[in-house]
């Protein structure tokens, strides 16, 4: 099990319904163009579904002396992932579909709004459940993949969030090519965001906390595109440009190295975005140069990482509200480390168990510090904020539970932000419970 990281309120039904009708068209539309061939040898054959079973449970102990003491909710989530083969031929078509649903275990009006649920913004309370059916056209020819529909994108510039209870989607079109030995290029079309705590697509905003941009200010849409290049088995290269309309244009470079060195490897993660504001820069100025490198040395089950990010420019590092950027700070729970002018450390100590014996079992030590920090909405610069992570998880590798995994997440946050900050003193805990099983 790897390392997880971690809006409007929803109808009370359990009934999973479609949230978007040209989602559902497009779906139909890829459908339409393959029915004579619908029960043709792979489109059936190939198809394959699975259940995956989250139970998550959050809890945000706020230490400072804000009104709300605490954010506190437990969870039950269903995603059922049914995918197809594709239609004989030299095009082939096919169709897959994802049910999702979540369930409340326990929340209160004040306690709620980790995220694991919808909220309603009268009353505060959580939905006793919220659901919906997405649906994805697929199309393949040769080794060039085109989905339309509700997708999925796991991209430095646009990481759907995996870290709630439901996972975080988008609508539109992405072409996925592996026509060249060792080259994977991406690019895509995309108009709505479907939230990791809602039922219906929204149209996509800048993230702006502690006021760094107009949050308000919306998109009609972002097109990318780009690639990743496997140079050896131990060399990767990474390049992408993003344009989120009228709001910012970004581009990404990357390197991956591993080596050999004494007994271990040595690892080499290099990461760049440079962004600007586009159009008609509906979400104010935009001026960002991140840059940051971790280096890492494995030894047995050991792996000891030190890494460096250096924020410079007018402004702190767009990205889509609801998404990560991954950068050297993705994977912290409690602030995004992307505030203006910021300079970040970390430290992080990884141990796998199987080094001695004890297989499925990892754990991580990680400590971040991020100073410099100008928070020019609030009043504020010269700011500084730390975070110091524990986590701890395991995966049953054999019997009748085989692959039944558990993971738990501590992390303990502060800063010198003023009032009215976004990310606030707080001690965080997370556990999980997760399992998937194979329908058919």
């Amino acid at each position: 099990m790897q390392n997880l990281p971690d809006g409007a309120f929803a109808a009370k039904s359990a009934v999973p319904r479609c949230v978007s009708k040209p989602g559902l068209s497009l779906a139909m539309m890829g459908l339409s163009l393959c029915a004579t061939d619908l029960m043709a040898e792979g489109f059936v054959d190939d198809s394959h579904a699975t259940l995956s079973l989250r139970n998550y449970y959050l809890d945000r102990d706020y230490k400072d002396d804000g009104a709300k003491t605490a954010a506190r909710e437990w969870a039950q989530g269903f995603i059922l992932n049914m995918e197809s083969g594709y239609t004989t031929g030299t095009v082939g078509f096919g169709l897959d579909v994802r049910g999702l649903l979540g369930v409340k275990l326990d929340s209160a009006p004040d306690r709620s709004g980790t995220e694991l649920l919808p909220v309603s913004s009268s009353d505060k309370r959580a939905a006793d459940d919220y659901s919906r059916l997405a649906p994805t056209a697929k199309m393949r020819l040769s080794q060039t993949t085109v989905k339309t529909g509700d997708v999925s994108i796991f991209l430095p510039f646009a990481f759907a969030s995996p870290s709630r209870l439901l996972p975080q989607t988008f609508r539109g079109t992405t072409v996925s090519s592996k026509e060249i030995d060792g080259l994977t290029i991406n690019t895509g079309y995309i108009d709505r965001i479907n939230k990791r705590d809602s039922t219906s697509y929204q149209a996509m905003a800048i993230a702006s906390p502690n006021g760094r941009f107009k949050g308000a200010a919306t998109t009609s849409h972002m097109a990318y595109a780009g690639g990743d290049y496997q140079v050896t088995k131990d060399l990767s290269l990474r390049a992408y440009h993003a344009e989120v309309a009228d709001l910012y244009q970004q581009d990404t470079l990357a390197l991956l190295h591993k080596m050999p060195l004494g007994d271990g490897a040595l690892t080499t993660d290099l990461r760049s975005f440079f962004s600007r504001e586009d159009g008609s820069a509906k979400g104010g100025k935009v001026d960002n140069q991140n840059l940051s490198g971790l280096l890492g040395y494995r030894l047995g089950g050991q792996t000891f990482s030190v890494g460096y990010m250096h924020s410079s420019g007018d402004t702190a590092t767009p990205y889509l509200s609801g998404t990560e950027l991954m950068g050297m700070s993705e994977l912290t729970m409690s602030s995004d480390f992307l505030n203006a002018k910021e300079h970040t450390w970390q430290a992080i100590y990884d141990y796998d168990f199987a080094a001695v014996g004890l297989m499925g079992l990892k754990s991580r030590l990680r400590y971040v510090r991020g100073d410099n920090i100008d928070l020019a909405a609030l009043g504020a610069d010269d700011r500084k904020e730390r975070e110091f992570q524990m986590e701890l998880s395991y995966v049953i590798q054999s019997g009748p539970l085989k692959n039944l995994g558990f993971l738990a997440r501590k992390s303990i946050y502060r800063n010198d932000f003023p009032a009215g900050a976004a990310f606030r003193d707080e001690n965080q805990t997370r556990f999980l419970v997760l399992y998937t099983l194979p329908i058919w």
